[in-house]
């Protein structure tokens, strides 16, 4: 790899001659690190002409670098870092530690690490039973035509979308697919003025929750819930109340007084998968317009339904404006895909937008306009399609294998999703059970996270087939229940 000449700089105050500077440079590069044996130099001209001076002087300095084994000249292929050069300490240098330390406890005016989240090994795609949620599945993605509309996106003809300054607006392309392919299967009818890209559900929000909460507000959401979700509530430094799902999700009479703005997941409850049903959305609708709260709708999930069609969104039975609605593009593509939106009334995405446009300006335009190929060219349907299917069987086998070995759903049944709640006998604990599974080259999601940190409940656990083989999963739900027999006081 060549070394830019932008790396050089000579110090006009200097005591040393410019020979020397350059000598130093070079040289205190190399013993950093940051220049490597093999890597070619800057040629004498162009180094000259970066530096602003003489040829010579940069031909001398090279050559006494060469003379003292840091350099080896290579006739006219130019100068290189010498194999023979002095090698960079192993330990870390003492000048590399500022004279005066930070006190970090006093200089951080708010912090964001530390809280629970939900985890998994790096390597978790090498493990033979990876029941984890929300991970892609390479065998089901269309690899072949992502890779020709982004190709596409390269193009000529859309050269602007690719290297344009969106500043606050959105890709048209994009936007009037999901107005009028996406939003109408979810029974939604929008304006492009009442929708905006994010940077993935949760960005949208957190989006939300900046916008709509304050100190002296409060917040309802769903318990159990989505980590993330809490702790963006949380930073908010809102007031927040936790309601307990039953078996069709959020009851909307168990909501307090005085709420004013509720969190929900409708569709596919997180984690527990219940599907909130007509009624319910519709007396939580009813109840958002007498006591003037707003509701945060988030709609993950919602084509893999496969006992029956997926009900209406909530947003779709909302006549008063009072939902705001999230989708994601990264649970039926690709999680690091990273794009969602928000459909809201156009007060509310106006500031959004401007919120957004302070923060992250706009999603990539070249992820915009390969997704809105993607999803122009029936590739999206045909994914959908093909995802449903594989789950579908998927499913059925872990439903039987469920039963086979006689583990526990934390709930009833329910109408889809990609994941299964599970309840363990009492007295385990499935934080527990979950590091003795790795041994076993097995991975399950410890449901603790999702009650919030200082929860005694510790039984329940997540299991998820979006990312392991149909063959597989007979024999990882039975390592899993000897694991909870092997766990179970006698």
């Amino acid at each position: 790899m060549a070394i830019p000449a932008e790396t050089f700089f000579l110090d006009p105050d200097s005591d040393r001659t410019l020979q020397q500077q350059i000598q130093k440079c070079t040289a205190e590069a190399i013993l950093s690190g940051r220049f490597r044996p093999g890597e070619k130099m800057p040629s004498t001209r162009k180094l000259a002409e970066h530096l602003g001076i003489a040829r010579i002087t940069v031909t001398i300095a090279y050559t006494e670098l060469v003379a003292n084994d840091y350099l080896t000249s290579r006739g006219r292929s130019g100068y290189f870092i010498s194999e023979n050069a002095p090698r960079p300490p192993d330990f870390p240098s003492s000048q590399s530690k500022p004279s005066a330390q930070v006190d970090w406890n006093r200089a951080l005016g708010r912090r964001y690490s530390g809280y629970v989240s939900i985890t998994r090994p790096p390597d978790w795609n090498s493990f033979r039973f990876p029941f984890i949620y929300g991970q892609a599945d390479p065998r089901l993605f269309d690899h072949q035509n992502w890779r020709l509309c982004a190709l596409q996106a390269l193009g000529q003809k859309d050269f602007e979308a690719l290297t344009s300054d969106y500043y606050e607006r959105d890709d048209p392309h994009l936007v009037e697919y999901i107005l009028r392919h996406i939003l109408p299967r979810r029974g939604i009818a929008a304006r492009p003025e009442e929708i905006l890209l994010t940077m993935g559900a949760q960005n949208a929000l957190w989006t939300a929750a900046q916008i709509l909460l304050t100190q002296r507000r409060t917040a309802a959401h769903e318990s159990p819930c989505y980590p993330g979700l809490r702790e963006i509530l949380t930073q908010t430094r809102c007031n927040t109340v936790a309601v307990d799902v039953d078996s069709e999700g959020l009851p909307p009479e168990k909501l307090p007084s005085g709420v004013d703005v509720v969190f929900t997941t409708p569709s596919h409850h997180c984690p527990t998968n219940a599907t909130m049903p007509i009624e319910r959305r519709k007396a939580l609708l009813e109840r958002s317009v007498q006591e003037g709260f707003l509701i945060v709708e988030d709609d993950y999930e919602f084509e893999l339904s496969f006992v029956k069609s997926p009900s209406p969104a909530l947003k779709s039975l909302d006549k008063a404006g009072t939902v705001i609605y999230t989708g994601s593009f990264s649970k039926s593509l690709f999680p690091g895909l990273r794009l969602g939106y928000l459909v809201a009334p156009e007060p509310f995405i106006q500031e959004a937008r401007a919120l957004r446009t302070l923060v992250l300006r706009h999603p990539p335009g070249h992820i915009q306009r390969t997704v809105a190929y993607f999803l122009s060219l029936g590739h999206y349907d045909a994914q959908i399609n093909r995802m449903g299917r594989a789950y579908r069987k998927r499913r059925g086998v872990m439903e039987q294998s469920l039963r086979e070995h006689g583990l526990t759903l934390a709930g009833t049944e329910t109408y889809g999703g990609s994941s299964y709640w599970m309840q363990a006998p009492e007295n385990v604990d499935t934080g527990e059970l979950s590091r003795r599974l790795r041994a076993d080259c097995v991975l399950i999601e410890p449901g603790q996270v999702f009650f919030g940190p200082g929860t005694t409940k510790r039984r329940c656990y997540r299991i998820a087939y979006s990312s392991i083989a149909s063959e597989r999963i007979p024999e990882g739900i039975r390592l899993i229940s000897e694991a909870i027999q092997a766990a179970e006081p006698t």
